[in-house]
């Protein structure tokens, strides 16, 4: 569309709008001019995009369009377009990225006709929305106080015989949560939250897969003596709707079965809505409505209310039941943090339920519901859905904080899938058990499914026939290899490795079985192999979690050699991308890490130094990503820790030394404005950078001093630090221009001229004397850098020149005025031997040492013009001869080097300015 036509069409919006409103009386015209709108907001590559105040006006019509009724004289039909155009163009306007959603009432309006959309004609459902759904705060979950004195006046008007009843109801609701634990069985239900809608059930219109749902044992449990059973699957009563991979059967004529058609359009354009709406918000807005979308266990005589999961169940739709599990996914991802709070509880006797026991709640109703669709879906494609969610829901549960079995009803449902006939699924199904034994905190329960007999519950059928072991099979474990033992051997306490690595093993380098076969996408024509995605997944290192816990237990191991070793390796696994952007492996390695740097062997704190610094340059890595997720969820009080351990470990032996000062400078670096401005972090600040002084100026390892120098910039690069005006800024800048001009090791200099050419404003610099104290420091360091006596520090002349040379034009292009006389001293005493050496850094680049300046030519005399233009912006007294002293020598030095370069063009246009 030409910017042209697009003016056109925003000269338009006002008819569209009229005739969008709810007040046009023909009904295909409105659904028109809504179709309209819904492409105006398309996101074109290249095309100007819709300006700000009509996607607001389009939003608010959108919007408008969903919160209505369905006027009389439309029919269903027309509705259902109505609606899936109005939800295509939300979605078209989140994922332009020009739209934000930052108003609470904004996104809970939304978030409330999304949920409404959601359940457009679903069968057996009729839902009532309020018009804006609101966040739960978390603080209303911390008022004790006020809900005891509530529930205590309340009772003290209701006559006795209430109390008793009340008090069976009690006794009853206890019952039935201690039963669930042994059996999960029974339809979907959630509990209910103020505002997230109510359902209806109409009789005689309940899904059939719900009733089939509603007789199926989780547990596996079935006749005595019996430790498995068979699903039946070839019962009519596990059939939805539709039986084929087809949306709906033709039984009930062409009309309805397109109606239905239209109807399941509008509930997955709602889901793909939804799905752009969490993708335009943050994580930690998204789940105060958790809640509203996540099933919960519902309490004794509480109605239902629907979520995600009744879509996954009930809908007799594939696509809308896959579209479901991905949003349930996308909410899912990145919850670690947020689940983390929850806790089972066997007090059931509160006068309120905690948060972290409502989200305990909401993790156990996530895998009984799941496991239910798992068992009772047909099509390979939403199955493989249900198997990706049980692996996102797997990756970000705290099962060290939930009661036991869950993974083991997990584990037992998917051991059968991974021969299922569609190698999506078995890929899927692999992807879950990696998840499982990837759990975070080493379980027991975890390690003793590891040693199920290969055979154990897999079967070679087709159809998704599970063979279930008893979810308590493994409390009953006879007593055998210890848990360290249990992840790497066999029931019978062999050295053979456990069944899911041997299942990996022949999955990568054995012929596949014919009952695999069935629908294999990505094998060659012919091909005797696993697809290669089976193999893949196959190889994915089911080991991480195990090379994790070990090491994290040898941490304390007695062996100080085994410690040693540990804690490097703990070093190399959190420069990986994969681990070191997550918040709970880092702060559990960091906590080991600073464990080992209290031990008393010196080559243990030297490896847990080291690895120190590595993790630390990992907060660095992940300060530098656009999203401040890690920034905000590391811990303040662990940043304390390493702060403190550091310094202490700056005075230990120069092998732990050099590696604790990076560590700091890294720490440093890292601090947000948010821990500075605390008071506690205030001493701590000064006693780490007192400590990096006083290893600058020490007589210790030439490896110490370069670190500490590069630590030192670090610091500077922190612009939340109060350099320039703190009381260690100048013995911050004393330390460092001591060593660049007096420090026998170039490289040392070579760093810390560096370090000096870090600040990148004048007020960092400090006062006038502090600046020119710095400026003479490198005229010095110029004037010296061929002085040494020992011939090995002969190739990093070139080196420390180019730096030096570096920080001066870095420093002349933040001089102010007070400033100029300091550099025509150094133009009228030193003219020749610094402009000598400008050249030189003009025509060649740096040798040696890396320190990350300029290479290119065009880069180098772009920074002196850079420079020049500055120094000619700065406004002097009347009289004053610095500035044009000193533009004179940058012209003259620039005028030689374009003269030398042949750039007779750059020549003419530097006389002309």
């Amino acid at each position: 569309m030409s910017k042209g036509n697009l003016n056109y069409l925003l000269g338009k919006t006002g008819l569209l709008m009229k005739l969008s409103d709810l007040a046009q009386s023909d009904p295909e015209v409105r659904r028109a001019a809504v179709h309209c709108m819904a492409n105006l907001c398309l996101s074109v590559p290249g095309q100007p995009y819709l300006e700000e105040p009509y996607q607001n006006i389009c939003f608010q019509a959108f919007l408008t369009t969903l919160q209505s009724p369905k006027s009389p004289d439309m029919d269903d039909i027309t509705f259902c377009m109505l609606l899936q155009n109005a939800l295509k163009g939300i979605q078209s306007l989140l994922n332009g990225g020009k739209m934000k959603l930052t108003q609470t009432d904004k996104l809970g309006a939304l978030l409330a006709v999304l949920k409404k959309s959601m359940f457009h004609g679903l069968p057996g459902l009729n839902i009532e929305m309020p018009t804006v759904l609101y966040p739960t705060p978390l603080p209303q979950y911390d008022g004790r106080p006020l809900v005891k004195a509530q529930q205590s006046e309340s009772s003290a008007s209701r006559p006795t015989s209430n109390k008793k009843k009340k008090s069976r109801i009690k006794s009853k609701k206890i019952q039935q949560e201690e039963e669930e634990e042994k059996e999960s069985s029974g339809a979907i239900e959630a509990a209910p939250v103020t505002g997230t809608g109510r359902v209806n059930m109409h009789e005689g219109n309940t899904c059939p897969s719900a009733l089939g749902v509603q007789s199926l044992p989780l547990d596996g449990s079935g006749p005595a003596g019996k430790d498995r059973v068979s699903l039946p699957f070839g019962s009519s009563s596990w059939k939805r709707v539709s039986s084929s991979e087809s949306d709906y059967s033709d039984a009930e004529g062409g009309m309805q079965s397109k109606m239905r058609s239209y109807q399941a359009k509008v509930r997955q354009g709602a889901l793909a809505c939804f799905l752009s709406t969490i993708k335009s918000i943050e994580k930690k807005v998204l789940y105060g409505y958790w809640s509203a979308f996540v099933p919960d266990t519902p309490e004794l005589g509480s109605p239902q209310s629907v979520s995600l999961m009744t879509l996954t169940l009930k809908d007799p739709s594939p696509k809308t039941r896959a579209c479901a599990l991905q949003v349930l996914s996308a909410i899912l991802e990145g919850s670690k943090q947020f689940l983390s709070v929850a806790e089972d509880t066997s007090d059931h006797r509160r006068a309120f339920t905690p948060f972290s026991v409502m989200i305990a709640s909401s993790i156990r109703e996530l895998h009984r519901c799941l496991l239910l669709a798992l068992v009772a879906e047909s099509s390979s494609q939403t199955l493989t859905q249900i198997i990706k969610c049980l692996a996102n829901l797997v990756s970000n549960a705290p099962y060290n904080r939930l009661k036991l079995s869950l993974l083991t009803k997990v584990w037992n449902h998917i051991k059968p899938y991974i021969r299922h006939k569609d190698v999506n699924v078995r890929v899927s199904s692999l992807t879950l058990l990696g998840a499982i034994v990837s759990t975070h905190a080493p379980l027991p329960e975890v390690q003793l499914l590891l040693q199920q007999p290969c055979s154990s519950g897999l079967s070679n059928s087709n159809s998704a026939t599970p063979h279930l072991s008893t979810p308590d099979w493994w409390k009953k474990a006879p007593a055998g290899p210890s848990l360290e033992e249990a992840s790497v051997s066999s029931p019978k306490g062999s050295s053979e490795p456990c069944w899911l690595i041997r299942l990996c093993i022949s999955t990568v380098v054995l012929p596949k079985e014919d009952s695999c076969s069935g629908s294999d996408a990505g094998s060659a024509a012919g091909s005797t192999y696993e697809p290669s995605p089976m193999r893949l997944e196959a190889l994915q290192n089911d080991k991480q979690i195990l090379c994790i816990t070990v090491l994290l237990g040898l941490n304390d191991s007695k062996n100080r050699l085994v410690k040693a070793a540990t804690s490097r390796a703990l070093g190399v696994y959190v420069l990986f991308p994969c681990l070191r952007q997550d918040v709970i492996f880092v702060a559990d390695t960091a906590n080991a890490i600073l464990m080992s740097l209290q031990d008393k062997s010196l080559n243990v704190r030297a490896k847990a130094a080291w690895s120190l610094g590595n993790l630390t340059d990992t907060l660095i890595v992940n300060m530098e990503t656009p999203d401040p997720s890690f920034q905000e969820e590391f811990s303040g009080l662990l940043l304390l820790k390493m702060l403190r351990s550091g310094i202490e470990a700056s005075k230990d032996k120069d092998k732990v030394k050099s590696n604790a000062v990076r560590a700091l400078g890294n720490l440093l670096h890292f601090l947000q404005p948010s821990h500075i401005e605390k008071p506690r972090f205030a001493e701590i600040i000064e006693e780490a950078i007192q400590a990096l002084i006083s290893t600058v100026l020490t007589e210790a390892a030439m490896k110490v001093r370069w670190n500490a120098c590069y630590a030192m910039g670090n610091v500077f690069k922190n612009p939340a630090l109060p350099l320039g005006t703190a009381p260690w800024t100048s013995q911050a800048y004393n330390a460092l221009t001591s060593v660049v001009t007096s420090c026998k090791n170039f490289k040392v200099r070579i760093r810390s001229a560096a370090a000096l050419s870090i600040p990148g404003k004048r007020a960092r610099y400090g006062s006038v004397d502090q600046y020119a104290q710095i400026w003479n420091a490198l005229v010095t360091a110029l004037q010296k850098s061929e002085d040494t006596t020992d011939f090995l520090e002969f190739k990093y002349c070139a080196s420390l020149r180019t730096q030096i040379c570096q920080a001066l034009i870095h420093l002349l292009s933040l001089a102010n005025a007070s400033d100029l006389p300091c550099i025509r001293g150094t133009v009228e005493l030193n003219g020749d031997m610094v402009r000598s050496y400008i050249l030189q850094f003009l025509k060649s680049g740096a040798e040696g040492d890396d320190t990350g300046g300029p290479h290119s030519p065009q880069e180098r005399d772009q920074m002196v013009k850079m420079a020049l233009k500055h120094i000619s912006s700065v406004h002097t007294l009347a009289g004053d001869t610095s500035k044009r002293a000193i533009v004179g020598f940058l012209e003259d030095t620039l005028a030689v080097y374009f003269d030398s370069s042949g750039s007779h063009v750059a020549v003419l246009e530097l006389k002309n300015q």
